[in-house]
């Protein structure tokens, strides 16, 4: 069942962050990404396939100039746009983590320094069977300094069976079955 209320949204959202840490506690994986969805945090979502995050542009992000590196913007717009098809999902249409990547294309318009918080906004602009297109905004706060913004196009591919073996609650609601049970432990990031 794709969402239909802003709770169903978030919870959309959420169930994506779950899995994941899941999955990452269960391979020790430390990988790069994993920063990002530690500190990012869940604003808002809407069934449309929208969401709102903060994050903290600490040094883990930064290059020699004391700012956010451009690199870092792609790990960062990849994670949180890719969530936004979360609120859309149903199984076997955009489950999980939303495919792989096509094209992630970035516009830096600000350096950003390190020690600010965003606002990234993420909004599907297009879903269909086999190919998505997001747009994100990274911007201050308040929404007046735009920092970086992009266009990421996703390719679905299903999800790896072992990465489904880790239930989260929202599976269970998601297949239509009512409250759902997870398998797993409780989250812990």
């Amino acid at each position: 069942m794709a969402s239909t209320t802003h709770a169903e949204a978030i919870k959309g959202v959420e169930a994506i962050f779950e899995r994941y840490f899941l999955i990452a506690r269960s391979k020790n994986f430390t990988g790069f990404d994993r920063h990002v969805m530690e500190t990012v945090k869940i604003i808002d979502a809407s069934p449309k396939g929208t969401v709102t995050f903060d994050l903290l542009i600490d040094e883990h992000y930064s290059n020699l100039n004391g700012v956010m590196h451009g690199g870092a913007a792609g790990v960062i717009f990849d994670m949180c746009t890719t969530t936004a098809l979360g609120p859309l999902a149903k199984p076997g249409f955009w489950d999980f983590l939303g495919g792989v990547t096509r094209s992630l294309n970035i516009s830096y318009l600000r350096a950003i320094p390190i020690g600010t918080t965003v606002r990234i906004n993420s909004k599907v602009m297009q879903v269909g069977g086999t190919m998505a297109m997001i747009r994100g905004t990274m911007s201050s706060q308040d929404g007046k300094t735009v920092y970086c913004t992009c266009e990421h196009h996703k390719v679905a591919v299903p999800t790896r069976e072992e990465h489904l073996e880790h239930r989260v609650e929202w599976d269970g609601i998601w297949e239509g079955k009512g409250e759902g049970k997870a398998k797993d432990a409780t989250l812990v990031k």
